[in-house]
């Protein structure tokens, strides 16, 4: 990918991360980009989420832990509005 994409991609999802839940430092950002892209595995390929959660259970935890983050900031991001 040439960088110049990379550089605007890296701004809609520091963006997105802001409308979202309000912050888009990398750490928070990051967590979007993770959250986003295993929801949508999750909706798209159900059986690759689950297998993927049965094979890495530590990591299953961790994802719960991320989600319930970022659900966590967006509710106190459109309580703040």
């Amino acid at each position: 990918m040439e960088k110049v994409f990379v550089e605007q991609f890296q701004a809609l999802l520091e963006k997105y991360s802001d409308l979202l839940v309000g912050e888009s430092s990398e750490e928070v950002t990051e967590k979007v980009k993770v959250w986003a892209l295993y929801t949508h595995i999750a909706k798209s390929m159900p059986a690759l989420a689950k297998h993927w959660n049965e094979r890495y259970p530590e990591a299953k935890e961790e994802m719960k832990t991320i989600i319930n983050e970022i659900k966590l900031l967006n509710e106190q991001h459109r309580q703040g509005k």
